[in-house]
């Protein structure tokens, strides 16, 4: 049999350099690790020379401020995300190389390539500027995960304008909580989606959108559904991108400063409305690159050792991933897209539908939330069934825990394949090498990644390889003291430079202050290498995971250490949730947790409070569900609701979240809450007879288990 031509690891190609351009070798990855945690300057500065970026005028230092919030890095430096993934355009035409291939459910196949894409994001920046629209303002989206919202980030992008995108399965309330804050005067929307087996008209909401955001200018509608649909109130984006003379071919993208605002993501606390998140320009090419190239080894698509390399990770528009996603752009990879149900529809559910995908374009980098691969593992789905797979040479995960169990039920899977085409006398990866699993740990917050892959460490399932490079994270107990081999706070204890820029709107910095700095006293464990520093140094970034870092430097996740609902990657705050079910005139009052932990699936049960005389019959659930479904999203429909007499809560009123997520997690009360600070204490006994009714029933069902070595610190 012959094999493909031997590949040498993108972090392999790294370190070579490291050592021939600067002399620097290092007996292992933890040396590595340790010295881009310590010598912030000069590993952030070998990222930049050795991805090669560009700035017409040079930067003076590189983090020229070492605090937390507020660090600055590669002052004097410009930057732009559009011309870092327009650069390639040349070279990756001249290989045959496409910059986009994506398909839908109805079986849609299309192919854009690099020049295409360039001529597109050239037509609608220059409409964008047409309309007014300039460096800092806002370009909102409505869109699924189709080409288009590429080409509309990279416009806005080329021209500063700062992006904003929501997934049309997100209901009016939530897009509107999202997009009033920051005022955008142009929406870019569908007619529709497909998703499921059918047909969703999202014209309604695309309505109440416009009327709910007064800041509109304009609204640019992409015919997604129906074709031939022509409205009188909206730019027609298909004559748009038509554009095609002097002016699209002179276009370039401006140079901006290095922290120019690129993108708003949101990511939701336990109060108030959705956190409008601002990333910057060069903050986000410069991780990206070196997250999607060192650690997610995903290689340039006309480089000869990765020729060919097609990049796929499952996602809608609404979580990070799909943000990460559009970077393999940066590095001049084909990006693979699937717009529409990863399982099916109901009626006819198919688990295959993503591996026959992946099969028929060739993938080689698969990547998707670890859920996605537990269904398959349940469904029962054999991937020798689902085509040539021999391409795929890496399998990602992230979004929640991946179990041990399912881990190696892929790889098995892959084992099965790679003996098959041996069998056969096909090509491939060798039938004795492992599919490589890049399960990775980060957040929408920094748009990164804290914990991942390494492609020549080894591998242990349910346990993440190693910590990122340039990602000084920690596992921290009660104390602050930083702990091996046990269950403590993950904290990251240096800035990288994808961390918030800022807020929007957040008035002298105190929200994004409170949401990740203010756990941890000021200076405590803030020296590079270990060790304190002053407190003008600010506070270590507190994540709100839970992890483990062994003593061979993997690390595993066990969920969140707060409040917030992490549901397959996409996290949504407990206020959202609870503006739509109170809104019920039967519900007096709510209560929501999810009980994601390490090996178990997020599961989300939700405690309602009725009016006397209401119970919690058939039809209040529907309508319950319904109200999340519309107001917030599907996916944060709960899997049990409960009819209770109380919320617990404190002495000044706030909801008790996290105690009974973690007494329903297995905690002992007396661990979890002091009844002295709370305002009715006599609400737990229930909320504790249905934690040991649960910890019975798991131990009735699984005898033998015992969750050995694992405690909460």
């Amino acid at each position: 049999m012959s094999t493909l031509p031997a590949y040498i690891p993108q972090i392999r190609r790294y370190q070579d350099w490291l050592a021939q351009r600067h002399g620097l070798v290092f007996a292992d990855y933890d040396a590595l690790w340790r010295w881009s945690v310590t010598e912030l300057d000069a590993f952030w500065q070998s990222i930049w020379e050795y991805c090669d970026l560009q700035s017409p005028t040079p930067h003076t230092a590189v983090l020229a401020r070492n605090v937390m919030p507020g660090a600055q890095w590669f002052p004097g430096a410009q930057v732009n995300y559009a011309q870092q993934v327009l650069r390639h355009t040349a070279a990756a035409q001249a290989a045959g190389m496409p910059a986009v291939i994506s398909r839908n459910e109805q079986g849609l196949h299309r192919e854009l390539t690099w020049p295409e894409l360039r001529r597109q994001v050239a037509a609608l920046a220059l409409h964008l500027q047409a309309q007014g629209v300039g460096p800092g303002d806002r370009v909102a989206a409505y869109l699924p995960n189709i080409p288009e919202a590429m080409v509309a980030l990279l416009a806005c992008a080329s021209i500063g304008a700062v992006w904003s995108i929501c997934a049309p399965d997100m209901g009016t309330q939530a897009v509107l909580d999202r997009f009033r804050q920051i005022e955008p005067k142009v929406l870019i929307a569908v007619d529709g989606v497909h998703y499921a087996g059918r047909d969703i008209d999202r014209q309604p909401v695309l309505a109440e959108l416009r009327a709910g955001l007064p800041s509109l200018q304009q609204v640019v509608l992409i015919n997604n559904l129906d074709l031939a649909l022509e409205r009188a109130d909206c730019a027609h984006w298909g004559r748009i991108t038509a554009r095609d003379d002097a002016a699209t071919v002179a276009f370039e993208p401006l140079w901006l400063p290095f922290d120019h605002p690129l993108w708003i993501v949101y990511s939701s606390g336990t109060t108030g409305l959705p956190k409008p998140i601002v990333h910057g320009h060069g903050g986000m090419v410069l991780v990206a690159l070196q997250l999607k190239g060192l650690h997610n080894d995903v290689g340039c698509s006309w480089d000869a050792n990765s020729w060919g390399e097609r990049y796929h990770w499952y996602s809608s528009t609404g979580w990070v991933m799909w943000n990460a996603q559009v970077s393999g752009l940066l590095g001049g990879t084909t990006c693979v897209i699937f717009d529409g149900s990863p399982g099916g529809s109901k009626e006819q559910p198919d688990w295959g539908v993503l591996w026959r995908f992946a099969a028929e374009t060739g993938v080689t980098c698969f990547g998707s939330g670890a859920a996605f691969y537990a269904n398959c593992m349940k469904a029962g789905v054999d991937l020798s069934e689902c085509g040539d797979l021999s391409r795929v040479r890496s399998l990602g995960s992230t979004g929640s825990p991946l179990s041990a169990d399912v881990q190696q039920w892929g790889t098995d899977q892959f084992r099965a394949l790679r003996a098959q085409a041996q069998a056969q006398g096909r090509p491939g990866l060798p039938a004795d090498e492992d599919i490589w699993w890049n399960n990775i740990s980060g957040g929408t917050d920094f748009c990164g990644a804290f914990l991942g892959g390494h492609r020549e460490l080894p591998q242990v399932p349910g346990v993440m390889q190693c910590r990122q490079l340039g990602a000084a994270v920690e596992a921290w107990n009660d104390q602050g003291q930083p702990v091996i081999d046990e269950v403590g706070e993950l904290v990251c204890t240096q800035p990288i430079p994808s961390m918030p820029l800022y807020f929007w709107g957040d008035e002298g910095g105190r929200r994004y202050l409170s949401s990740y700095f203010e756990h941890f006293a000021p200076g405590q464990g803030r020296r590079p290498g270990g060790g304190d520093a002053a407190p003008e140094a600010g506070a270590v970034w507190r994540h709100g995971d839970w992890i483990r870092v062994t003593p061979e430097g993997g690390c595993v996740i066990y969920g969140r250490s707060d409040a917030t609902i992490n549901r397959h990657g996409l996290r949504m705050g407990t206020s959202e949730i609870y503006r739509a079910v109170e809104a019920l005139p039967e519900v007096l009052d709510s209560l929501v947790v999810d009980l994601e932990h390490l090996g178990r699936e997020s599961y989300m049960p939700l405690f309602v409070v009725l009016r006397p005389g209401v119970e919690l019959d058939a039809e209040l659930r529907a309508r319950i569900n319904g109200a999340i479904r519309a107001a917030v999203s599907p996916r944060f429909v709960p899997d049990e609701i409960f009819q209770v007499a109380e919320v617990p809560r404190t002495l000044s009123g706030k909801k008790q979240e996290l105690p009974i997520k973690q007494l329903l997690l297995g905690k002992p009360l007396a661990q979890v809450v002091n009844k002295d600070t709370m305002a009715n204490p006599a609400s737990l006994g229930w909320y504790e007879a249905l934690a040991q009714k649960r910890q019975a029933e798991a131990a009735a069902a699984v005898p033998a288990k015992q969750d050995a070595g694992v405690h909460m610190s």
